[in-house]
């Protein structure tokens, strides 16, 4: 496979029910691979990877947009509007972005950059004012790339549930 210009032949777009099975599957194996690798810790039960695979019910309460490469769904990502159910947003106004995650075989090509400057746009366009979202504690990398963007650390938005430590991060789109 040619990993480069992946990002430039992307295209983004707004989710279909007919891609729900296969953003499902993306979301399991991306998760569960990344953090196999990185935090060998973690551990996907049959909930969680039942609750990654529930794509209709995400899409009722958040827009998700998908990357397609070459015709195949090799990425997506869900923004939360303020309010909405199920946002962790901690600010008013404020996005919630979530799930973001390309195909294993995508990792390392830069195509987590457009989906973000989709989601992005998207959050400028309903005039939030921030864009909050968690990352799992040790998570490194994953924190690094969201910083490399404008993101910062914001611990007032951190959350200590029972199974994971979630770290917290905002972009600010209004001073």
């Amino acid at each position: 496979m040619e990993t480069q210009n992946v990002a430039e032949r992307a295209l983004i777009r707004e989710i279909r029910p007919e891609d729900d099975p296969a953003v499902g599957e993306l979301l399991v194996e991306a998760f569960i691979t990344q953090y196999a690798k990185k935090l060998p810790d973690v551990v996907y039960t049959e909930e969680r990877k039942r609750d990654l695979r529930d794509v209709a019910s995400r899409r009722k309460v958040a827009s998700l947009l998908v990357a397609e490469v070459d015709g195949e769904i090799a990425g997506t990502v869900a923004l939360f509007r303020p309010g909405a159910p199920g946002s962790e947003a901690w600010l008013p106004n404020a996005a919630d972005l979530r799930g973001l995650a390309t195909a294993v075989r995508y990792h390392g090509t830069g195509l987590a950059r457009p989906l973000l400057d989709a989601a992005e746009d998207l959050a400028r366009k309903w005039g939030v004012d921030a864009i909050c979202l968690h990352v799992r504690k040790g998570a490194e990398g994953v924190a690094r790339m969201y910083m490399k963007r404008g993101y910062v650390r914001e611990p007032a938005g951190d959350m200590d549930l029972p199974s994971v430590f979630l770290t917290a991060y905002v972009l600010r789109l209004k001073a």
